[in-house]
């Protein structure tokens, strides 16, 4: 599967982001010593399930690196119309993928473990659209004071997952009543969304009468298409960075990983062979 990956936002002045960014991209904004995007990019180099990364709104002379084949594409303006231009990149390079993998460039939290998870569950059917969401008991644990925006369902509080998969002719597919589009204009207000699916669904919401599986439900016959929703166990798939104190706890998150790792790193043995090398260089210094 190809992985399309957004990193066209630019914070505006009057947006939280914007004294960090100046103007600049998003996802180029450091995270514990690299651009945000690239530990994305990272990720999805170590998934085994992806072969193509699309990387829609930076160019080649950003300096990001990737184990996978990367295809740059520029910003396109609004993001369903980045994905667009993403997936149609995936059809060109291989027509025989029938799904693609989207991601935000802005949960640099997640691993290739993650990704192939997300992939392989989706895969267990053949649906057009998968949505992962994250419980609020799951991202609390992990990330405590991300202060993230939750859905409060019959069966479960949640947050939105930035790492999902979609049926590439559906991504690409003319959206003649501008529904999708406003859809995603509206993906940080829950409310505005269940509007726009129906008011029935908006008042059930309201008082939590929906369940996961209901809401689900309704969401794909409005849209005439067929998916799940994923209740996923990786809270870094939601753990998108919108605020500063996000960023901030993600910088302190990352840096403490790279700590440990480079713990881990030194505590491993030194290869037998690698031994005795030190051992006979030693005795032939000695004998000299």
């Amino acid at each position: 599967m190809d992985a399309v990956i957004t990193a066209g936002g630019i914070p505006l002045p009057e947006e939280p982001l914007y004294p960090y960014t100046q103007g600049h991209s998003k996802a180029m904004l450091d995270v514990a010593g690299k651009p945000m995007v690239q530990w994305a990019l990272d990720a999805l180099g170590n998934a085994r399930s992806i072969e193509n990364v699309i990387l829609v709104g930076l160019t080649e002379k950003s300096g990001l690196v990737c184990s996978k084949p990367v295809y740059y594409i520029p910003n396109q303006g609004r993001m369903l119309d980045n994905f667009r231009a993403g997936v149609r990149k995936s059809m060109e390079i291989n027509r025989k993928n029938k799904h693609v993998l989207m991601v935000s460039s802005d949960i640099p939290a997640i691993t290739g473990e993650m990704v192939d998870w997300v992939v392989e569950t989706a895969m267990q059917t053949d649906d057009d659209i998968y949505y992962n969401v994250i419980s609020r008991e799951v991202m609390e644990k992990r990330f405590p004071g991300s202060k993230r925006t939750y859905t409060r369902l019959k069966d479960i509080e949640l947050c939105g997952g930035d790492m999902n998969v979609a049926r590439s002719s559906l991504v690409v597919a003319e959206d003649e009543s501008g529904l999708w589009q406003k859809i995603s204009d509206s993906r940080k207000s829950p409310l505005k969304q269940a509007a726009l699916i129906g008011y029935g669904t908006l008042f059930q919401l309201l008082f939590r009468r929906l369940t996961l599986e209901m809401a689900a439900g309704r969401i794909m016959k409005k849209l005439d298409i067929t998916g799940r929703a994923i209740v996923c166990p990786y809270a870094e798939v939601g753990m998108d960075v919108d605020k500063p104190h996000q960023l901030e706890l993600l910088r302190d998150d990352l840096k403490k990983q790279q700590r440990k790792a480079a713990r881990l790193e030194k505590k491993k043995p030194v290869p037998q062979k690698a031994k005795k090398t030190v051992k006979k260089t030693a005795t032939k210094t000695t004998r000299k």
